[in-house]
Parts: structure tokens; sequence; C-alpha cells
């Protein structure tokens, strides 16, 4: 008599193969039902139809939360913004830019403030002082010495998380301080796909210990910006939000309005000038992408 059909979710893809986990933790080699049309991706939750020896057929897609493509992954739920406190020196420029992306996404960001073991920045120092009272959580890691790397486990609980970030900032790094013994426990999965031959670039999901998700990928670095409305760019903005509710233009771009509550947040240090200056150029570049569609 064959199995009730479950629900998994999808680990990754491999010489034709899809690696599911069901909520049991058990772990299905499956083939594609033909009638299905959909392109399945890692991340995707989808019903299994098991059979013997851990393998089973796919049978259905379920709707997809999210979809990033670069790593094309479904059902993302947090980003993990990977920079450094030093060698490489932090960027607020693309730091600003990668919260802008994601939360457009609407996914929920996380910065990340790696080689805590280094001499901070002053970008660094920014970063750790101001985001946190923007309203992001900023945790600091080594993973030299582990440092946060518990903090960390607790934030991705749960969650299906992916990388962003720069090169160099020691995400693979993390990644394997992340996985720990979790790797140990799909070992056997690992080998069935291959894992360590390095001859895929298709994602893959790790089951992290703390019941989380994590992508082995570098994460998205989509740096050029979405379809987004100069209107709404404010409103990717939570610091500036709450502020804007004072200006006296519904639609104030926070730019050269008259009566601008964030520029009177700006001129009073609340909301620091690196900060106010990086909106100001993504605002000119979302207009310039505006007027050149028009």
């Amino acid at each position: 008599m064959p199995q009730a059909r479950v629900e998994g979710l999808v680990l990754k893809k491999y010489s034709g193969f899809y690696y599911v986990q069901d909520q049991d933790k058990n772990l299905y080699q499956c083939r594609l039902r033909g009638k299905i049309k959909d392109l399945v991706t890692t991340g995707d939750r989808v019903m299994v139809s098991p059979l013997e020896s851990g393998s089973g057929i796919l049978e259905e897609v379920l709707p997809r939360r999210s979809e990033l493509y670069r790593p094309r992954i479904a059902n993302v739920t947090l980003v993990l913004i990977v920079l450094a406190c030093n060698q490489p020196v932090p960027s607020t420029v693309l730091l600003d830019r990668l919260l802008v992306l994601t939360l457009h996404k609407g996914l929920r960001p996380c910065l990340v403030l790696n080689k805590s073991d280094l001499e901070p920045d002053n970008n660094a120092r920014l970063i750790a002082d101001y985001y946190p009272r923007a309203g992001f959580t900023v945790i600091k890691t080594s993973a030299l010495d582990c440092t946060g790397v518990d903090l960390l486990k607790e934030r991705i609980q749960d969650e299906i998380a992916v990388f962003a970030g720069p090169s160099g900032t020691g995400k693979s790094s993390l990644l394997n301080q992340l996985v720990g013994v979790g790797y140990a426990a799909t070992g056997e999965l690992s080998s069935k796909i291959g894992r360590g031959k390095h001859t895929t670039r298709h994602v893959e999901l790790f089951i992290l210990p703390c019941g989380g998700w994590l992508a082995d990928t570098p994460g998205f670095n989509m740096l050029d910006l979405p379809d987004i409305n100069s209107r709404e760019l404010g409103k990717l903005y939570p610091d500036f939000v709450d502020r804007s509710r004072d200006c006296r233009f519904s639609d104030c771009l926070h730019a050269r309005e008259a009566d601008c509550a964030v520029r009177e947040a700006v001129a009073a240090g609340q909301i620091p000038d690196f900060r106010y200056n990086n909106y100001l150029n993504l605002l000119a570049e979302v207009m310039e992408k505006e007027r050149c569609y028009k």
C-alpha cells in the first residue's frame, strides 16, 4: 500500500534528482512526476510520495513566499548581510543598497560584522553604532575564535537563510562554523549528491543544528536596483518612515522639499550624513531609470 504524501523542503537538485527533507527530518531522493511543468528549485516546499529505500516521487510544488534569482532559491526568509570589521573595509554604500534590495523583496535582513577579532575600521564603528538604532539587527562575529556564532545560530533558527555581501568577508568560514555537527548529520545525503567534488554550481541548503537552513552560496549580490518607484524608496528606510509622517508633503522625496522632517533629522544629527547621502545617490539612480523608461 503506497504511503501518504508528505510535505518537504528541496535541499538540492543534483543529476536529475531532488533531495527533499520532510517535517520529520527524513530525507528522500526524488524524481519528478511527469505532469509537473514548473521549474523546481532549491528552497521549494513540495509534496512527495515516499517509495522504498528513501526514494520518492515529487508530486507538487507549493506556492512560493519569495524567490531569488542570483542565486536561484525559493522561500528565503532571512538575508545575512556579511561585512568585515576590517580587511576589507566595510562599505556603507554597499550595505544600504543590499538593505534596500532585501526589504524590497519582503525579506528580513540581519547585519553581520565578521572578523571582529581585528581592529574595526571607522565604517565598522559607524555601522555598529547607528544601524541598531535604525531598527536593524547587528551581530558581531569572528569565524576565527567563534565570537557571536551562537547568537547567529539563534537568529537563523527555523529560517531559510542566505548570505549576501562582498568577497573576502569570511562567509565561507562562517558557513563552516554554523554547519558544525549538522553537516555530519547530512553526510550521507552529501555523499549521494557529490558534495565536495565541486562539479556543480547548484544551490544547496545545509541543515543546521539550530533547526534552520543556510544556503552554501555567496548570496544574492544583485546590485542593480529593481523597479522601485522614487516615491517608494524612502519607505525602504525604516529610520525615515516615522519621521516622514511629519513632512509637509505626503509624497516628500526627502531631497529638496521644504519642511522635510527627514532632512531636519539629518541636520540635527539624528540620521548620519553618510546614511542620508547614500539615500540621495540611490534616489538619483532610481529617478534616472524612471526618466529612461518614460
